[in-house]
């Protein structure tokens, strides 16, 4: 098969099939991942990201990221978990609304077309130009014809984004139907994630099947060799943050820049000493 074309999968036996549910009675018999352990394991991944900042920042080099997975799957907890210790300025996530009236009327991939990064940032999508081939088509926002035409064109403007210097990076959050519905069922008595469960969410939580099927068919049509699909088991959630972590270092060939050790100057305080005569409005010191 040419290098340039999608690397399609023939699902002609079992060991051909795509199957990124294998090993989950294996995943279920181990323990999940202690609290303290995750938190160093992290502690230790930060300090390469903020690594990794520093070379993209230093070189002017792009990178962007693609999130993809069910609603549920962990894409928001592993990209806070990627940009808890680095800047904003560098590393930007993009989680865009709906279309409006006028971007409807856009070609489909106008709209994300600005959030690409620029000489030195991360550009993270949470959700991306594949809600074409995900929940809009599997809601009905578009028509199959529209979802396939965009998977036969997203391949090459990916190879364009590449062929400019791009680091595309695209990962599948795949979780299972049982650990899917317990976190759902969490987010409607907690007042911190009740926002995540919208109307939407529940009218695709009856459609299982028909998201693996749009899945599968994304797969098959864009995992080409300039820009393939990463998926991650992510029914143990720090499990799979730190994997991905692990997964996004090891594929961005970055380098130590080097830096001068920071050194604190001197400095006059007792001037800051003298308590402020201003009618400074204080907050309630309730806690």
């Amino acid at each position: 098969m040419a290098e340039d074309a999608p690397r399609h999968r023939k699902r002609e036996d079992d060991d051909a099939q795509l199957d990124v549910r294998a090993g989950v009675a294996d995943r279920k018999r181990a323990r999940n991942l202690e609290r303290k352990d995750y938190e160093s394991n992290l502690r230790k991944l930060h300090v390469k990201l903020v690594e990794l900042q520093e070379w993209v920042r230093h070189e002017g080099k792009k990178i962007c990221v693609v999130f993809e997975g069910r609603d549920g799957a962990g894409k928001g907890g592993t990209i806070k978990a990627i940009t808890a210790r680095v800047s904003p300025r560098i590393f930007r996530v993009v989680a865009l609304p709906a279309p409006t009236e006028r971007e409807k009327s856009q070609m489909y991939i106008q709209r994300y077309l600005p959030h690409l990064p620029s000489g030195g940032e991360v550009v993270i999508f949470d959700r991306s130009w594949y809600n074409r081939a995900g929940v809009e088509r599997v809601m009905g926002f578009c028509t199959d014809e529209d979802a396939k035409r965009f998977l036969g064109v997203v391949p090459q403007v990916e190879k364009a984004m590449v062929d400019s210097g791009i680091i595309l990076l695209k990962y599948w959050l795949e979780v299972s139907p049982e650990e899917q519905e317990k976190r759902l069922r969490a987010r409607i008595d907690d007042g911190r994630k009740i926002w995540k469960l919208s109307k939407m969410d529940l009218k695709s939580f009856t459609r299982w099947d028909d998201y693996t099927r749009a899945r599968d068919e994304m797969f098959m049509a864009t995992d080409t060799s300039w820009a393939p699909w990463f998926v991650a088991r992510s029914d143990d959630k720090r499990r799979a943050r730190l994997n991905i972590i692990e997964h996004l270092l090891a594929n961005i060939p970055y380098e130590d820049v080097p830096r001068a050790k920071v050194k604190l100057p001197k400095r006059h305080t007792r001037a800051a000493d003298r308590a402020s005569r201003l009618p400074l409005k204080i907050i309630p010191e309730v806690h």
